[in-house]
């Protein structure tokens, strides 16, 4: 009786370590939920966090986010890091708004354990001259694209045929190797140029049912090999 209750007790706890750490079937390196924070234009609060006044900036990068950014971190300067929480969204928007925080000498940023860093998003992270993933941090990233509505993309290809999926596919294809821009800010960034090459450029621009994934999620080991977060990492 008793190794049956363990049994049944191993077995639940399995069941709730799957749970917690289930992956999308789609895009395999990812979670299958990923916490994103809200659709709405990212907001822009200060909170204490171990001892530290800290910028949570959580939700959709819209055009106005450098100009806010800066107005933030200018309204008090014991602001010793950023959080970031977000799906992306402006991609110029997300460039301007790295440059801004890079104009911070020691600003750090950081993607929480259980928040997603995506798209965008990846631009505004990379600012920090210091940067931090936390275990369970999720850096989401995709394949460079000058886009900006990538909602709008998704209409065309679910209303479309094959051919529109395919062209559109090349037509961002040829904007990511022709990505000049983003290419000069990650390596401007201190970026390793490898992150392009060896895993955004090799991401679809859109699903295709022989290989329905379009995202990638970095490991701990990745995020250090190509110097998104440098080797040593800030105590917390």
């Amino acid at each position: 009786m008793m190794r049956g209750v363990r049994a049944l007790a191993v077995l639940a706890a399995l069941v709730l370590l799957t749970g917690a750490t289930a992956m999308d079937p789609d895009n395999p390196t990812c979670p299958a939920k990923p916490d994103f924070g809200p659709k709405t234009a990212m907001t822009l609060k200060t909170a204490q966090r171990g001892g530290k006044l800290v910028l949570l900036a959580e939700g959709a990068i819209d055009p106005t986010l450098p100009t806010r950014l800066k107005a933030a971190i200018e309204a008090d300067d014991r602001i010793e890091e950023i959080w970031l929480r977000s799906r992306g969204g402006d991609v110029s928007a997300g460039n301007e708004a790295g440059r801004v925080i890079r104009s911070y000498r020691g600003m750090l940023t950081r993607v929480p354990s259980g928040w997603t860093c995506f798209s965008a998003c990846n631009f505004v992270f990379m600012g920090g001259d210091r940067r931090v993933i936390d275990e369970g941090g999720v850096f989401m990233v995709h394949m460079f694209t000058h886009t900006n509505d990538r909602a709008l993309i998704d209409e065309v290809v679910i209303e479309g045929s094959k051919a529109t999926t395919e062209l559109i596919t090349s037509i961002e294809q040829s904007s990511a190797m022709l990505a000049s821009e983003d290419n000069d800010f990650l390596i401007r960034m201190g970026i390793s140029r490898k992150l392009l090459t060896d895993i955004m450029y090799k991401q679809q621009a859109v699903k295709r049912d022989d290989n329905p994934s379009t995202r990638y999620c970095l490991s701990q080991a990745e995020v250090r090999e190509y110097n998104v977060m440098p080797v040593e990492k800030p105590a917390p």
